[in-house]
């Protein structure tokens, strides 16, 4: 069978069976056809010595792109083994390259409670300006909830009604999580929705489609410009590392963090474990008596 039917038919297999999201799928099929034009002979044939061989002509890669082609072979000579195309997985012998992830970027309390009193003071009074207290809202489910920016913009109006203590979120791969509201969140929505516009499906409409991740990027730029701080510090990203950091310095469990943060494997939410022993240290160099001792 030749290398083409059986990547399309790994990809059909990860599509249905684990719900990859098509930015996933895409990166697949490059990685495993990229892999099939340069092994030597047929890549679904391929031995432990022609991956090895193939590894070594990515050397000059990121060891993050490295990885993340192996990880491609080895999830697709396990679903050959799996569909008895072959009797092993060559790809499970080859050494993961080593990676080393970076720290995420985070906002101090301080700066945190800046953006806050900013946004509060925009969006107060009897009748604030419809966009700073769109923009109140966006920071508290940013900040308070810990969404991506993708899951925030797209959220559809339903889903903020009824006075709701969780929101459903339909996050990477299509998997629905359970995100907590605060009660802060809850009286910024119940103030928001009654300036959306009628018939909008989007909770945060703008045009004929939803408020954009670039937009939404730019709004918090400016705010953070207003409040004082350095507009390059700040990203919806950066505001929910600093809610899952936040979280685990006041004692969160790691496992719940995952589930709210929406990911997939521990190991990517134990990135904030680091975060919060590299502010452990800090503090032991400042407050420890030895740090005061000639």
């Amino acid at each position: 069978m030749s290398d083409g039917i059986l990547i399309d038919r790994f990809l059909e297999m990860m599509a249905a069976e684990r719900g990859a999201s098509r930015n996933t799928l895409a990166a697949y099929k490059r990685d495993l056809e990229q892999a099939a034009e340069r092994v030597r002979g047929s890549l679904g044939e391929a031995g432990a010595d022609d991956l090895r061989a193939l590894m070594a002509g990515y050397a000059s890669l990121a060891a993050s792109s490295a990885a993340r082609k192996l990880s491609a072979l080895r999830q697709f000579f396990a679903f050959l083994l799996d569909e008895g195309e072959r009797a092993d997985n060559p790809a499970l012998d080859i050494a993961r390259p080593a990676t080393r992830r970076p720290l995420p970027r985070i906002l101090t309390h301080d700066d945190v409670e800046r953006l806050f009193a900013q946004a509060g003071e925009e969006a107060a009074g009897e009748a604030p300006p419809a966009q700073a207290v769109r923009m109140l809202l966006l920071l508290e489910l940013l900040y308070g909830s810990g969404l991506r920016a993708s899951e925030l913009v797209s959220l559809p109006r339903r889903a903020a009604s009824g006075g709701r203590e969780f929101l459903i979120i339909r996050g990477k791969g299509d998997k629905e999580r359970l995100v907590p509201l605060s009660e802060r969140t809850r009286e910024g929505i119940d103030r928001w929705l009654p300036l959306v516009a009628d018939g909008s499906p989007w909770l945060f409409p703008s045009g004929k489609a939803h408020l954009s991740r670039v937009r939404l990027f730019q709004m918090l730029r400016e705010l953070a410009a207003r409040a004082g701080i350095d507009p390059t510090a700040i990203s919806p990203h950066v505001l929910r590392h600093a809610f899952a950091t936040h979280l685990l310095e006041g004692g969160a469990d790691l496992r719940a963090l995952q589930l709210m943060l929406g990911h997939a494997d521990i190991a990517t939410t134990e990135i904030y474990t680091h975060v919060d022993s590299r502010r452990l240290v800090e503090l032991v160099n400042r407050r420890h008596p030895l740090a005061r001792m000639k």
